[in-house]
């Protein structure tokens, strides 16, 4: 029986877990020496390659001194947190990373904290020691101080520290003794992290997440935490509900290298995938039919913020994307919520209306940039964030924001959290930054992201996570600028664009073609304004001299996805289809909107 070992690496955004990842992976010698492998092995898709972030969670199998290694690499970001609360329970240990200049961050505190709660060993990893400014000594400290205030044992308060830089490729006991390759660290990992326990009995394997294959559907991954899971064999599933349902498993895998292999058993402490279950869920545990021994349930922080996903009934819809009806939508989001855990779809009294529920702006991004990809057409509304009546009094989600700014500016984001009722806790020097901790609403973060960074110069770097529900704070101010409205179809000409300069700043160029009611930029005063951008100039055939002064047009404001979501009103919505992001108004008709104020005022 070979002896295993499971960690799972954690740590905060860009602390460098993927590539220490990669780094194990190339020091295992999974690659033959001419394969080329490149850069950030795990992060697959598109998206995750784009953004240099990890959105789900990875597993890899490494052979180390004859011992097994599964790794689980797991999203840095708040929003993915579902994710990462899942992975750990699979995990014996943990490899904590932590930046050598930036120090422990909220999104370590939190993901540590879930770690520790579970009892698993930590390993703390002091990565990026060969930046300039870096401080290890004084980051092993502030590890040591957060630990301590998450309430850890005294075992988990002893734990090792490695030093190293995963870019380099190098991990040390001593930082300022840099060495040759990372089997320090592998070296650590065999010592301190328990071997995974194999005890025998009823059968026990919970899943934990789930992988989707077009031939066989659905595919179970989990853990065996007691006896022996064989193929072929009939067990029961238990559900959510307390009930078993007879299953068979088909195949079984294991983790091996950056794929699965196909085996006949699968011994207690393994991971492993299951082929051929049924309408399973995350949290069902498979045991013994007859007489069934049921893990306790995974639980999964409640999402904080809904958004409003309908079909595209834009003037041009279906021009761009191959699905553009309710049904299409319906069956995508769905899907959807088999593997994304902390996302909750509603139908609502509207055959082509969702409510969709998420963790925040980026997890539901995601989402969209996805289906966007895939050929999907769809309208988004305003994000609303989710409130809830505790002791009869109305209640809202509030989260720690994190910002470190420079000195000189660090009073401007003062003054934009405050004015979102945001609370400053603490405000102390980090070598030549400020670093700031507010509470704030999250109903306050939303928008608040642009405006920070154009009032810092974008140097500002913030962090936020969800901390409770606390009672309502009062009414917050939004966009206080009005928009401004296409009044026709059609493209716009260089010449009236050029005429209404004054009136505000444009989001679109001369040229594009538009529609009645879009939103195609940003009115100076707090009235929306209808403006007729397709009006060409008169031309006469006489000749007048200096009146044809070439028209200087300012270059159109460009939104990213995030960006639109945060900037449109109650009264729109964001048109999303594979080629463009378009704001628009709700009610396309300037006398309807009219009408429809009137009724709601």
């Amino acid at each position: 029986m070979q002896s295993i070992r499971n960690i799972a690496i954690i740590a905060h955004v860009d602390h460098g877990k993927t590539t220490l990842v990669d780094k194990i992976i190339h020091a295992s010698k999974l690659f033959r020496e001419n394969q080329e492998s490149g850069e950030l092995i795990l992060d697959n898709n598109d998206l995750e390659r784009e953004r240099g972030i990890t959105i789900l969670s990875k597993n890899v199998s490494v052979t180390y001194k004859g011992v097994k290694i599964n790794i689980i690499d797991t999203p840095g970001h708040a929003d993915f947190g579902g994710e990462v609360e899942r992975v750990l329970k699979m995990a014996d240990g943990v490899l904590l990373l932590v930046d050598a200049f930036e120090g422990p961050m909220p999104q370590t505190r939190f993901v540590l904290s879930k770690a520790l709660g579970l009892g698993l060993t930590p390993i703390v990893v002091v990565n990026k020691v060969d930046k300039e400014n870096c401080r290890p000594d004084e980051v092993h400290e502030q590890v040591f101080d957060l630990m301590f205030n998450l309430d850890a044992t005294e075992e988990q308060l002893n734990f090792e520290t490695v030093y190293g830089s995963s870019k380099q490729g190098w991990m040390s006991t001593d930082w300022k003794q840099p060495t040759e390759d990372i089997t320090p660290l592998l070296d650590k990992i065999l010592e301190v992290i328990p071997e995974a326990p194999s005890p025998e009995g009823t059968p026990q394997f919970q899943v934990t997440s789930l992988d989707y294959s077009s031939y066989v559907g659905r595919i179970a991954i989990g853990r065996v935490y007691q006896g022996k899971l064989e193929e072929g064999k009939s067990m029961g599933l238990t559900k959510a509900d307390g009930s078993i349902q007879r299953v068979r498993i088909k195949e079984l895998q294991v983790f091996e290298g950056l794929g699965r292999v196909k085996v006949t058993e699968v011994k207690a402490g393994d991971l492993c995938a299951i082929v051929g279950l049924e309408n399973f869920e995350i949290g069902d545990t498979l045991t013994d039919f007859d007489n069934p021994e049921p893990l306790p349930r995974i639980s999964i922080d409640e999402p904080t913020m809904n958004m409003l996903f309908t079909i595209n009934n834009s003037p041009g819809f279906g021009s761009e994307g191959k699905f553009v009806t309710s049904r299409h939508l319906r069956d995508r989001l769905m899907k959807e919520t088999e593997k994304n855990l902390a996302l909750k779809v509603q139908p609502t009294d509207s055959e082509d209306k969702f409510l969709v529920y998420g963790r925040g702006i980026l997890h539901l991004s995601v989402l969209i940039e996805t289906m966007r990809r895939e050929g999907y057409e769809l309208m988004v509304g305003q994000p609303q964030v989710i409130l809830k009546e505790i002791d009869g009094k109305k209640c809202e989600p509030i989260e720690t924001l994190v910002v470190d700014v420079p000195s000189e500016v660090a009073g401007k984001v003062i003054e934009l959290a405050t004015q979102r009722k945001g609370e400053l806790k603490i405000m102390e020097p980090k070598g030549d930054q400020q670093h700031l901790e507010f509470e704030i609403p999250s109903r306050g973060l939303i928008g608040l992201r642009n405006n920070v960074l154009t009032a810092t110069g974008g140097e500002a770097v913030m962090n936020h996570r969800f901390k409770d529900y606390q009672p309502y704070k009062g009414e917050i101010k939004g966009r206080i600028n009005g928009s401004l409205i296409s009044m026709e179809n059609g493209p716009g000409t260089a010449y009236s664009f050029d005429k209404l300069q004054d009136r505000g700043v444009f989001f679109v160029a001369p040229g594009e073609d538009l529609y009645t009611g879009q939103v195609i930029g940003e009115h100076t005063r707090e009235n929306d304004l209808v403006v007729n951008v397709q009006k060409g100039k008169k031309l006469t055939n006489m000749r007048a001299a200096g009146s044809d002064d070439n028209s200087k047009i300012a270059p159109p404001k460009r939104f990213s996805l995030e960006e639109a979501m945060e900037y449109i009103q109650k009264d729109e919505y964001l048109e999303i289809t594979p080629k463009n992001i378009r704001m628009r108004k709700i009610y396309l008709d300037e006398n309807t909107r009219n009408r429809m104020a009137k009724t709601e005022a």
